[in-house]
């Protein structure tokens, strides 16, 4: 009996999940017939958070972290997430690469030998192997950027500090397909995500995927993982950029069941070791060229750095964010997901000349997808976001006589007949088998009847080879949520010398969506400013009592170098203003010199002082 002289009672059963967010059916059932039960809920865990402890980590190399301290605009906005107490606790998420420094004093906390393996040497542990000019750092740096330990006085921050992180080893030897189908099927019921940031040779001239056992591990990840919602598998687009290579090419990157990452620099440049194709479905921040300090994580023997980069270090950033999300929502699957990561990524100042509007108003670029992922909205948008409907798949064939490419070859189809089962596409697919006498001079592209185009491959000037394409798939997120009916046109064009041959004897469109109307569903981002009331600039004036007014604007948390407080002494007003800290710190709890709780770069902490 739960509370004196009230009919309540507290039953448990030990075969449901305790954070079981969907009710237990059979259990749901016998109660609900059972004449004697006149109500009854299943309890599951609510999130209560400690009001007013800080929301931005105290660690030394915070400051450093531009990418989400708000030193540029916008950042990830990864404070706003933790604000709404999402830190990625209960998610476990594994780094496939050289090994994990499982010792390290930022990581150790949050290592999770249940999530790694050792497939080079066939055991457990997956330190890396030391030596050689220590060359293996790399899977300890991507582990840092997603579960590096907040709070401890050591490095930074990472993006889900109370994740669970495991290492896989498996790039420090010959890599075969067994060895990368077994990384990818770790222990799928109890891994969440799988970050990558690996494939074939970034070279311009390579066409090349999974092989057969790895791309059964994808499917069967998708189809059974993470107790059936699936398992999520995030993957970096390669660094290929200045030899010309396009992702397309890259038959990890471009797969449907990966969701591929574009870098940036952070002025909003394109680095220029990122490579552009349809695939890409969203974006984070790489590296900087106006500073030094470029991403901050753990680093072997022990040590921090802040000059990680490349688009291998954008990949664990955004599996940090979707750890955030699954936090939010455990439910959701990693189609869910796809859908989620568009709707939170924003062109914002990313620069490239192609950006362009799809059917159903998003702009979509080849080199970013739909732009900078942005936490906050991923997570809020994941707290109230119901299941997609199930997977609909829709194959057309279109060519069944071979045709010459010569200088220009359109192809038009009709798809009206995919939809009756689907109303929204997803993933949209061009399988294809040509040849060529030059493969890289040839440009792929596909228009959607909306009047979509997107550049499947590039000119790739490094792929002279003669073998053209063997029934080799492309992939483009650019049609996402549009409607497949009417014609689709495929145009193969040649961009080389006129004395390029060639001949298309195959084409399938494989079109993947749901019969769901999703574009008729609102974003839940269109409801977050809570402003209560504006100044005649418009600047806020009164935020209600659960945000803080800051520059005019209502916040979740107090940025670095301000605190929250009450706006005034008066019992009735319960606004909160953002005030400024003293300027000698970088974290504090009040305005003086000695209510510091974290300090600038380049300043030391004093513990018994609290001063910088």
């Amino acid at each position: 009996q739960v509370m004196e002289g009230e009919p309540f009672y507290h039953f448990s059963h030990r075969g449901t999940r305790q954070r079981a967010l969907s009710r237990h059916w059979g259990w749901h059932m016998r109660l609900s017939r059972d004449p004697q039960v006149l109500w009854f809920e299943q309890q599951t865990v609510k999130r209560r958070s400690k009001r007013g402890a800080g929301v931005v980590p105290t660690d030394p190399w915070f400051p450093k972290q531009w990418y989400m301290n708000n030193d540029i605009h916008p950042d990830l906005n990864i404070l706003t997430a933790w604000s709404r107490g999402y830190t990625g606790l209960g998610v476990v998420l594994t780094v496939l690469d050289d090994g994990l420094e499982k010792d390290h004093p930022d990581l150790a906390a949050n290592y999770d030998p249940l999530a790694s393996y050792d497939f080079n040497s066939n055991d457990p542990d997956p330190q890396p192997r030391y030596g050689d000019g220590d060359k293996n750092w790399h899977g300890t740096r991507c582990a840092g950027e997603v579960a590096a330990v907040a709070n401890n006085g050591i490095c930074g921050a990472g993006v889900a500090y109370n994740a669970k992180i495991g290492g896989v080893r498996m790039l420090d030897g010959s890599i075969m397909d067994i060895v990368e189908a077994q990384a990818l099927s770790l222990q799928p019921q109890y891994i969440h995500i799988y970050s990558a940031s690996w494939g074939p040779e970034d070279d311009g001239r390579t066409v090349d995927g999974p092989g057969v056992l790895a791309a059964a591990a994808f499917y069967r990840g998708v189809v059974q993982g993470r107790g059936g919602l699936g398992s999520v598998f995030i993957w970096a687009s390669g660094n290929g950029g200045t030899n010309y290579d396009n992702c397309n090419c890259d038959g990890y990157t471009n797969s449907i069941y990966t969701v591929s990452v574009g870098s940036v620099l952070g002025d909003g440049h394109r680095p220029r070791y990122s490579e552009s194709c349809p695939a890409i479905l969203t974006t984070t921040y790489s590296s900087r060229t106006t500073s030094k300090v470029q991403i901050v994580t753990t680093d072997l023997h022990h040590r921090c750095t802040d000059k990680h980069t490349g688009t291998s270090a954008s990949a664990p950033l955004a599996a940090g964010m979707v750890a955030l999300a699954l936090e939010a929502n455990p439910a959701l699957t990693w189609r869910d997901l796809q859908h989620l990561i568009i709707r939170a990524s924003k062109p914002a100042h990313l620069q490239a000349e192609d950006w362009a509007e799809n059917g159903v108003g998003r702009r979509v670029s080849h080199y970013y997808g739909y732009g900078l992922l942005d936490a906050g909205l991923l997570v809020q948008e994941a707290t109230t976001w119901t299941g997609t409907r199930p997977q609909e798949k829709c194959s057309v064939q279109a060519v069944q006589v071979p045709r010459d490419i010569g200088s220009r070859l359109t192809i038009t189809m009709d798809a009206s007949s995919c939809s009756k089962s689907i109303r929204s596409l997803e993933h949209v697919q061009v399988q294809l088998s040509l040849s060529y006498s030059r493969r890289g001079d040839l440009v792929v592209a596909l228009s959607s009847p909306m009047g979509t185009t997107s550049t499947l491959v590039t000119v790739r000037p490094y792929d002279t080879s003669r073998d053209g394409y063997k029934d080799w798939t492309f992939m483009s997120t650019h049609f996402w949520d549009e409607n497949p009916k009417g014609i689709w046109t495929l145009q193969l064009e040649n961009r080389g010398d006129n004395q390029n041959t060639g001949q298309l004897t195959s084409f399938t469109l494989h079109l993947h969506g749901t019969d769901e109307d999703m574009p008729a569903r609102h974003s839940a981002a269109t409801a977050t400013d809570e402003c209560l009331r504006r100044d005649e600039q418009g600047a806020c004036e009164d935020c209600g009592s659960s945000l803080y007014t800051h520059h005019g604007s209502c916040l979740s948390y107090c940025p670095p170098r301000y605190y929250g407080r009450a706006r005034s002494a008066t019992p009735g007003d319960t606004a909160l203003v953002c005030a400024s800290c003293h300027p000698s710190c970088y974290t504090c709890q009040g305005a003086s010199a000695n209510n510091c709780t974290s300090c600038p770069s380049g300043r030391t902490f004093q513990d018994v002082t609290h001063t910088c």
